[in-house]
């Protein structure tokens, strides 16, 4: 076994592999950055180049890019609040906020130290645990995917806003939009409305891109100023990111763990690992009073962007596991990685466990030095990048919608897709200013496949008396119920430690009018999604007829905490969109009108040029 570990080694740095590692790390860095591409794109188009080359040099090539695009998403998620892939989403929460207050850069040393860290104990663990993995994988079964799943979405919904109500309705929107399209159960299109565009279900890029990239623009387009409130500091540098890091080395390891782990429930990954470290590190940092950290998670505190770059990292590590071991892809990305192995002459399983586990190794060694060379790399680029947060946001802000339409016109070709992106960002807008969480919703879209197909599958194999003596699920579901009493604990103490002012309140807490009118618009379409599920199959039905219920009451409680923030003594007036801002979504309209009529490159031209302009 070590002879091999070291043989792997030794493959690695056979030339010309460190060249197409080096190039993989590079197109990585590139794709992670631009919000919509990510590493499922990035193998995509890698993966024709390595036709015909020899294996290893073509495992660089590939495992470069897979490896850095989850540090180098951390640079859009940070610089623009706009998650560069779906895992850097919990990074948003407080990188943003920290960029806000000046301190890009020590995000950036923080996130980038923290990812090379938890990359390359993701690929320690790979080559520790490739012996023993077959027992942990398969003691999860259907329902305890559903439990962690919902275990995932309930800590996403319970920590990301200042209102439990608003967190669970906003997620179960997601999980009731991800209902669109074909079933997993079904050959009956859902939700669809006689749009074809539609009938596959509703893209993601162009719903994380609306959700997310829209209203940072719009807020950055009206504040008329840049990205940092305030002015450029110098005593906040990389260094001291660096430093924050390694003071919270037990949280580093911590988190890491926890996204090798879920990295090797398949169907899982990134997207529940961040968001589970998020929660993690929200539940176990205490101030030095034993009280709430400061500045407070959400607000621009440094762990909220530890925990989640430390997970996000060491997922592709534990994601390997499986797809390497036992030829069972863990993730999107793991099957395409899957089908390069099958293209390389690889057999995961047996094979690459017994004559092949030279080359099993260095896909060990190629993760951890991807990881650090990346890391390294990031570093020298984020001084320079770090600065765009002080340059004039009028300038930033048509050259990044440039690529937002860009990249959602490349991931669906199709004018439904722009139209997409600009009535979620409007949703998006609503959510921001109401203090609904949006990555909830997204998180919900994203899981609502995996819930589904874990929910009717178990509801058909087992009764509730067989699902009590499975010990995982119940230990799941006694987590979930002790973050949901957590985090009600949590939310009653900042209540009662708040100002009295309303306007010193968080804005889930204030009643706007903005929240109001989503509480309202989600109380309707969850009773309206209730109608047809009466006309479909069983297996179709089920998950829809389980959620929307849910969802009423979860819309009821959200304009419960609305109502009582109206009815508060001495709140300041109600607030209102703001005419600019329905200006700024008025004109996006107008650009995709003339995208219609002239095409998208015309569109997308006269729009940058008449926003400079003017």
């Amino acid at each position: 076994m070590f002879d091999a570990f070291l043989a792997g080694l030794q493959l690695v740095f056979t030339w010309p592999s460190p060249l197409y590692l080096m190039i993989g790390v590079a197109a990585g860095i590139w794709l992670g950055a631009v919000p919509g591409l990510g590493g499922i794109t990035g193998v995509v188009i890698i993966l024709p180049f390595t036709f015909g080359m020899d294996t290893v040099p073509a495992l660089a090539l590939i495992l470069g890019v897979f490896a850095v695009t989850a540090t180098s998403d951390t640079i859009a998620s940070v610089m623009l609040g706009i998650p560069g892939t779906a895992a850097s989403q919990a990074t948003v929460m407080d990188g943003y906020p920290m960029a806000q207050r000046g301190e890009a850069a020590r995000a950036f040393g923080a996130a980038f130290t923290a990812s090379a860290i938890g990359g390359v104990m993701g690929g320690l663990a790979m080559a520790a645990s490739l012996p023993v993995i077959r027992p942990l994988i398969l003691s999860f079964g259907t329902p305890e995917f559903f439990m962690l799943g919902a275990l995932g979405l309930t800590m996403v919904a319970t920590i990301s806003g200042a209102s439990i109500g608003k967190g669970l309705a906003a997620a179960a929107a997601g999980l009731m939009l991800s209902q669109i399209g074909f079933p997993v159960a079904s050959e009956e299109p859902r939700y669809w409305f006689e749009i074809m565009y539609l009938i596959d279900g509703l893209p993601l890029i162009p719903l994380v891109l609306g959700l997310f990239a829209l209203p940072e623009m719009l807020d950055l387009a009206v504040r008329n100023t840049s990205i940092s409130r305030v002015e450029r500091d110098d005593t906040v540098t990389l260094s001291t990111g660096i430093r924050d890091a390694l003071q919270n080395w037990w949280l580093v390891i911590r988190c890491s763990w926890i996204g090798i782990y879920i990295g090797m429930l398949p169907g899982l990954g990134g997207m529940i690992a961040d968001w589970v470290a998020y929660g993690h590190a929200v539940q176990s940092s205490r101030g030095k009073d034993g009280g709430e950290v400061d500045p407070p998670f959400g607000r621009g505190q440094v762990r909220g962007v530890i925990a989640p770059e430390s997970a996000n990292n060491a997922v592709l590590g534990g994601a390997l596991i499986p797809t390497v071991g036992l030829g069972i892809p863990g993730s999107a990305s793991m099957a395409i990685l899957l089908g390069a192995f099958t293209i390389l002459g690889l057999a995961p399983g047996r094979a690459m466990l017994g004559d092949q586990l030279d080359v099993t190794f260095s896909l060990v060694w190629m993760l951890i030095f991807a990881n650090i060379v990346g890391a390294g790399l990031l570093m020298l680029l984020s001084r320079q990048v770090a600065r765009l947060a002080f340059v004039d946001g009028q300038l930033i802000v048509p050259l990044v919608l440039m690529f937002v339409f860009m990249s959602a016109w490349l991931d669906t070709p199709d004018i439904a897709s722009w139209v997409t992106v600009l009535a979620l960002g409007a949703i998006g807008y609503m959510m921001k200013r109401g203090g609904w969480p949006r990555p909830a919703l997204v998180l919900g879209f994203v899981l609502g496949p995996v819930m589904e197909n874990a929910f009717v599958l178990s509801s058909q194999t087992f009764s509730l008396a067989d699902l009590a003596t499975r010990p995982l699920t119940m230990i799941l579901l006694a987590l979930l119920v002790l973050a949901v009493l957590l985090s009600v604990r949590t939310m009653v103490k900042a209540r009662r430690t708040s100002a009295a002012r309303a306007d010193d309140l968080p804005d889930s807490q204030t009643g706007h009018t903005l929240s109001i009118a989503l509480g309202l618009i989600c109380l309707c379409a969850f009773a309206a999604a209730i109608v047809p599920t009466f006309d479909w199959p069983r297996s179709a039905r089920l998950f829809p007829l389980a959620i929307a219920p849910l969802g009423v009451v979860f819309a009821v409680l959200a304009l419960m905490t609305d109502g009582r923030a109206l009815m508060r003594p001495g709140r300041g007036p109600l607030h209102w969109p703001d005419r600019r801002s329905l200006l700024f979504l008025a004109l996006l309209a107008c650009m995709i009108a003339t995208a219609v009529l002239l095409g998208q490159p015309a569109a997308l031209l006269g729009f940058t040029a008449l926003y400079l302009l003017t």
